[in-house]
């Protein structure tokens, strides 16, 4: 845990104190000359003297306290922690970046944070990972979706798009569901996978789906997904779905025109797409689709499907330098080879592109429609900051169903920062490794002085001053929420809160009360 340090100079000599308090200590030789260093393990110090904000803002809102009192877990042993010191502790767990049940040590003599959540201390590294054991996963999954959905149900309300798509988690032991499948990132590994629906250009994480190493495809994902999507009002549906060449699938694309939902996914390089480009190669029609690409329409009915289908060709001219050298590579193939190779058409002496084939039922131009696959790859950002900055690539347990609980809940804290996050910094989401030093890394001493408690807070940030301003005034606007709106219950005050983390997307709106499918959340 970092300590708050002080330092005293003592007959051309320096004392540091680590704690603030006095103690047996050593004589350090430093290049700044020799200094004395104590030790003081009863100070009140954390390294995350800003939390106190988004603690406010989770108390503001409603939501920390919901979610503790409706958390399925029950104790009967007398010596027990309470659901309060066992969530929170994997709140703070969470929040400070850690990947593994045993970095819980590190949050153990927090003098600060525990309490201000309501803890009466921080839970062991072992009551956390027992902790959801003997639970009923129905229930866990019951109350995790009904908290998740009420981070954003408000939001879906307005014109929004389903980014749909899945990861793998390689895994070192011997957990259920460890097998192997399709893992490019070390192949030969056992993993589990991920399949994640996210609510597109704000970065909220809708659900996601544990499953087996070997259960990749999107088959495996889709009974869920068509629950989620059918759990949701008719007018909080996704404008349309899109995601990348694994959910282009006849199945897919028939559930989603069944329900009058439009699509937009990648097809996978099948002889038939790339006969459809060979016969598109020599065309003369090619309109621009954006950022170098030039794309063409075409109608396709592959072997399996039921009907044909809006198909988009895109290509792009591969660099100078790129073409020498697949074109070395490439040399005494047969074009049917070329081809196949790199999924690159070459024509002799000619320029080489890469091509992309877009299956979709939206009415939308070539142009429009490269552009909207092209922020698919935000998702793939969603993936990176989630599994290195939030933990999905740890808190493994040898049973699925806290797997699949833990990932839950990280994403249900993902989302309270993210949205937290976005009333300091509105005009774009920050990602972890960015919004923690500046709004939770700060060094916080609590003292208490006639029955007041006050945190002083030491940040060595170069944007301090700054960000001290953007919380002061989220204190004070959450402030004026409590105190202006006393009457309103804790979802309207959502209301309001949200309306104003995505006032430059509302244009100053406030967003409708949701209606609230029963049992769905």
């Amino acid at each position: 845990m970092e300590e708050e340090v002080a330092v005293s100079h003592l007959e051309g000599e320096q004392e540091l104190v680590v704690g603030g308090g006095p103690n047996q200590g050593s004589t350090v030789d430093t290049y700044g000359g020799r200094i004395h260093v104590k030790w003081d393990e009863t100070a009140a110090v954390t390294p995350f003297g800003q939390l106190a904000f988004f603690i406010e803002f989770l108390k503001t809102a409603g939501l920390w306290v919901g979610w503790v009192e409706e958390c399925p877990v029950r104790y009967k042993s007398p010596n027990a922690p309470s659901k309060a010191d066992v969530l929170g502790t994997i709140l703070l767990s969470v929040l400070s970046g850690h990947r593994r049940y045993a970095h819980v040590t590190a949050l153990r003599f927090d003098g600060v944070n525990p309490q201000l959540l309501g803890m009466t201390k921080v839970a062991s590294e072992d009551s956390v990972r027992r902790a959801f054991t003997d639970v009923e996963e129905p229930a866990c999954a019951a109350w995790l979706a009904r908290h998740l959905r009420i981070s954003y149900e408000p939001l879906l309300h307005e014109p929004w798009i389903l980014d749909i798509d899945s990861t793998v988690k390689p895994l070192y032991g011997h957990q259920e569901g460890a097998v192997k499948g399709y893992n490019p990132g070390k192949p030969g590994r056992p993993s589990h996978v991920y399949h994640t629906y996210f609510a597109a250009k704000i970065r909220l994480v809708l659900d996601v789906e544990v499953q087996a190493g070997n259960q990749t495809a999107s088959s495996y994902a889709q009974p869920e997904l068509w629950k989620f999507i059918g759990s949701l009002p008719t007018e909080a549906r996704p404008v349309f779905i899109r995601g990348d060449c694994g959910w282009g699938t006849e199945n897919m694309m028939t559930q989603a025109e069944r329900r009058k939902i439009p699509y937009l996914f990648k097809l996978k390089q099948t002889s038939k797409v790339k006969q459809l480009i060979e016969k598109a190669f020599s065309r003369e029609d090619w309109v621009p689709a954006g950022q170098g690409w030039k794309g063409i329409e075409a109608e396709l009915t592959l072997t399996g499907w039921s009907r044909q289908r809006r198909v988009i060709v895109l290509r792009r001219r591969i660099r100078d330098e790129l073409v020498l050298m697949e074109k070395k590579r490439l040399a005494g193939t047969t074009p049917q080879e070329q081809l196949a190779l790199g999924f690159a058409e070459i024509v002799k002496d000619g320029p080489l592109y890469e091509y992309a084939v877009l299956v979709t039922s939206l009415p939308d131009e070539i142009l429009a429609l490269a552009q909207h696959y092209r922020d698919r790859a935000d998702a793939e950002n969603n993936f990176d900051e989630l599994k290195n900055q939030w933990g999905w690539s740890g808190f493994t347990t040898h049973d699925l169903k806290r797997c699949q609980i833990m990932a839950r809940i990280i994403a249900l804290i993902y989302n309270w920062w993210s949205l937290f996050a976005r009333l300091a910094i509105p005009e774009k989401h920050a990602e972890a490794i960015t919004s923690r030093p500046l709004l939770l890394n700060a060094v916080g001493k609590q003292t208490t002085h006639s029955g007041q408690t006050t945190v002083t807070i030491t940040s060595m940030h170069a944007k301090a001053p700054q960000m001290r301003s953007a919380l002061q005034s989220i204190s004070s606007f959450l402030a004026s929420v409590r105190n202006a709106a006393e009457q309103l219950t804790y979802p309207q005050k959502w209301l309001l809160i949200l309306s104003r983390i995505f006032c430059h997307f509302l244009n100053g709106r406030i967003l409708r009360q949701p209606k609230f499918v029963p049992g769905s959340v």
